[in-house]
């Protein structure tokens, strides 16, 4: 039987613990913790931004993890850092949050409800860019 959205996020989220937003935000600013927005720029630029998340695109998640890959970030080679992913809901950070483990990062969770969960709690937002007139 194909695999579905749906049972790929469940294997994912048995898989890779998930953070609420209390327990995200507990860890924001610690030198040890690495967030990663994983959405796309022109949703940072409508929704705004964690602040000090790494921007990593899901579509190039892979190749930035794999040290091996000519488009290696070394943000992605700490051994003792600790990655929470989100996206906007939680869907893609579960899924990539998986992969990064199948990759060999030990240390990797993600955002349960994403960006929209966390801008919703009230935690610590950076206006988008086009709203703060950079550009």
């Amino acid at each position: 039987m194909p695999k579905t959205v749906a049972s790929m996020l469940a294997e994912a989220n048995a898989l890779v613990q998930t953070l609420d937003v209390d327990a995200a935000r507990a860890l924001l600013g610690r030198e040890d913790v690495v967030f990663v927005d994983l959405r796309d720029p022109r949703e940072l630029e409508r929704e705004g931004r964690l602040p000090g998340a790494f921007c990593a695109p899901r579509g190039m998640l892979e190749f930035w993890v794999d040290p091996a890959s000519p488009y290696h970030k070394p943000i992605f080679s700490q051994p003792d850092a600790r990655y929470v992913l989100f996206c906007a809901g939680g869907w893609r950070s579960a899924l990539a949050a998986q992969v990064m483990m199948e990759m060999g990062v030990a240390n990797v969770c993600h955002l349960g409800g994403g960006f929209t969960a966390w801008k919703a709690a009230g935690a610590p937002v950076e206006a988008p860019r086009s709203a703060s007139g950079r550009a």
